[in-house]
């Protein structure tokens, strides 16, 4: 960033003077799949975080989320975003083609653009960024360089880079909207792909001065980049424990399917699919762990194609949902309750070793036990097999 100015300035600025657009039109390549940007910190989406934390600066007047054109209609959807009264418009494909878009919806005579994958943004960092636009038209957060710098080939060192004047560029980046929107239209059809709003700037010959960035506003790129962002905002680590509950009648026909076993012998459970109340409760408390319902919205009742089908299936679909959800599976205890059939240690043992492999955890974590006596209700008269499952989650 040859134009970039190390002038460090203070906070003046304490009214609503800027539009900020909010990229989020990214692909989530390097996340290893899944939108990063629904990930959450704290129970809420990524974007949220970021929407609500832009929204509480005082400087901010308006937000403007630029997403890709599929997702434009449910975002416009999303509560958050309407109680923001956020504007969302179809971005480009490339970073600046996106970022134009964002500054044409702008009317502010400051405008914003900050990563959406930057959750951690606080007002403190808004208020410096705005106050070095009104003072130099431009203005960019960025933090010095203070590892050493290598140069490398194949594999081996050839040199040490001189670090003195490098610094780490952060967002949010913005500008006076005029300056802003002559340099972004300048190159939104150009070859080039202009990786941030200082170089744009750069580019049509506008001085870009610094603020200090801050070293908390973390861009979630990587997975270590989200555990990152999650201890930063206090919720590394957080466990806790979900239940999923299931109860089947007897049916008439042969064949009990349970804990993803044929129990041959013993009378099938009645239910839409293969009755399987040991899964099922698993598929209630993965869910309840994401945040994704319960099982019926996933396989309803009334779909033809899940009639009688292999509960192990619903736990596949539903372990695809829990893998979205940021969190980690560390434990799973289950309870039988039925005065029939009578289920041996062994039967058990090998009840857990299904529901490990199905869950990708260690057998030493899944616990199976079963409760035949001494029952009351439905369940004591051997008219019924009830289930309850308790996983044990932890965010990373």
């Amino acid at each position: 960033m040859g134009t970039l100015r190390a002038r460090h300035t203070t906070a003046v600025t304490q009214h609503s003077v800027a539009d900020a657009v909010i990229v989020a039109a990214g692909s989530s390549r390097r996340m290893g799949g899944g939108d990063k940007l629904g990930m959450t910190i704290g129970g809420r989406p990524i974007l949220q975080c970021t929407t609500e934390a832009l929204a509480a600066a005082p400087e901010v007047d308006r937000i403007i989320v630029v997403t890709a054109a599929e997702r434009v209609e449910e975002l416009r959807a999303s509560p958050w975003l309407r109680e923001q009264a956020a504007t969302v418009v179809p971005g480009g494909r490339r970073r600046q083609d996106s970022v134009a878009e964002g500054v044409r919806a702008a009317t502010a005579p400051i405008v914003l653009v900050h990563d959406g994958a930057r959750p951690l943004v606080s007002r403190g960092l808004v208020t410096r960024v705005v106050d070095g636009i009104e003072r130099h038209g431009a203005a960019i957060p960025a933090l010095p360089v203070v590892d050493a710098l290598k140069r490398a080939e194949g594999g081996i060192i050839t040199a040490s880079a001189e670090r003195v004047g490098l610094y780490r560029a952060q967002t949010p980046q913005g500008a006076r909207r005029e300056l802003l929107l002559a340099a972004a239209e300048a190159h939104a059809h150009g070859e080039a792909d202009i990786p941030d709003e200082a170089d744009l700037l750069e580019r049509a010959g506008v001085p870009v001065a610094s603020v200090p960035g801050d070293p908390d506003n973390v861009k979630v790129t990587l997975p270590v980049d989200l555990r990152l962002a999650r201890r930063r905002a206090g919720e590394a680590g957080t466990a806790r424990v979900t239940l999923g509950i299931d109860r089947h009648p007897f049916g008439s026909e042969d064949g009990l399917h349970l804990g993803g076993l044929l129990v041959e012998g013993a009378p099938r459970l009645h239910g839409h699919s293969a009755g399987d109340a040991v899964l099922h409760a698993l598929c209630d408390a993965l869910l309840a762990a994401s945040g994704g319902g319960d099982l019926g919205p996933l396989f309803p009742s009334g779909e033809r194609h899940t009639r009688g089908i292999d509960s192990r299936e619903l736990v596949a679909e539903v372990m695809h949902h829990f893998a979205s959800s940021s969190q980690r599976l560390t434990s799973v205890d289950v309870t039988i309750l039925g005065a029939r059939p009578r289920l041996g240690a062994q039967r058990l043992d090998e009840m857990g070793g299904v529901i490990a492999e199905l869950v990708g955890l260690d057998r030493a974590r899944v616990s199976v036990k079963a409760a035949t006596g001494n029952l009351s209700g439905d369940e004591g008269a051997g008219r019924v097999i009830s289930a309850t499952c308790l996983v044990s989650v932890e965010s990373v």
